[in-house]
């Protein structure tokens, strides 16, 4: 029987910087679309991070030709992640609290694992099920008590689902694909690919009208442009790059742990005991999936 393949090293250091960077970021969504609309937001966040990826993509000497044959792969894998992804669960974040809209959001990697399984064909082995099934578990645990706050916002529920589904498609796609050009390049083309739609977004129903909006709203989405949109998405698509489907999905599990302690500090949102069970269900999953030889 052969072993399983080794975790690089890099992706463990890259895992570690994206749950960071994306689980500090969730409850900064509602004051980021305080003034500006969602699109709005977006369409800024995504057209800046991927120039400024792209300008040092360019610097590094870096080909910033994207070849023909994988246009179809990008474009798709754009819309269901980036475009689909980055508008419902911002979305998600306004109608519920930004911790409950990250776990709804991170139950990726299940949609991801039943996806791969029930339509692509993909086995999962006996330690990857377990770890699924602790994750799931997990998640679970951290949407008891939201169940009333979707009760009262069923659209927040309903865009937080579908943001989880975009994101599993988006990925399984470009795994799928095998999309050969550099991170940093694939990375700027899919935030530029991605902002168009959002930018016409933006004309037809964003704010209707040019304004500066106040200091503290220009440094969230200067932030979130930033650090986010280019350092999380770079981690993302790198780890992709590293890790089979299914750990790639459960890398991110940690993220709404993450999420939940940063909306408590930030937001004044509830962190109980069963949070932390939760939690601990989540880290014994993702300990379970990468807990084999580093390379």
């Amino acid at each position: 029987m052969s072993s399983p393949p080794a975790i690089p090293r890099r992706a463990l250091v890259l895992l570690v910087v994206l749950t960071l960077v994306w689980g500090t970021n969730w409850p900064l969504f509602p004051h980021a679309v305080r003034e500006v609309s969602v699109w709005t937001f977006r369409s800024i966040a995504m057209t800046v991070s991927g120039l400024l990826l792209m300008a040092l993509a360019h610097l590094r000497g870096e080909p910033l030709v994207l070849p023909r044959r994988h246009w179809r792969t990008v474009l798709l894998g754009t819309f269901f992640y980036l475009v689909l992804w980055n508008l419902t669960s911002t979305y998600a974040a306004v109608l519920i609290p930004s911790g409950q809209a990250a776990v709804l959001g991170f139950t990726m990697p299940l949609w991801s694992a039943l996806i791969g399984w029930a339509v692509l064909g993909e086995r999962l082995s006996a330690r990857m099920v377990l770890a699924l099934l602790l994750g799931g578990a997990g998640v679970t645990l951290l949407m008891v008590d939201s169940f009333q706050a979707y009760a009262r916002a069923p659209l927040g529920l309903a865009v937080g689902l579908l943001s989880a589904v975009g994101w599993a498609i988006g990925t399984l796609i470009l795994q799928r694909g095998r999309v050969q050009v550099p991170v940093l390049v694939l990375t700027a083309w899919q935030l530029l690919i991605g902002a168009v739609p959002m930018t016409a977004g933006a004309l037809l129903f964003g704010d209707g009208q040019l304004f500066m909006p106040s200091w503290q709203t220009v440094a969230i989405i200067a932030w979130i442009t930033l650090v986010p949109m280019c350092i999380g998405n770079f981690c993302w698509f790198a780890i992709v790059g590293l890790l089979p489907g299914p750990i790639a999905g459960l890398s991110s599990v940690m993220v709404p742990v993450v999420a939940m302690i940063s909306g408590a500090i930030v937001n004044g949102e509830p962190l109980t005991a069963l949070h932390g069970t939760a939690m601990a269900a989540c880290a014994s999953a993702l300990l379970l999936a990468l807990g084999r030889k580093k390379s």
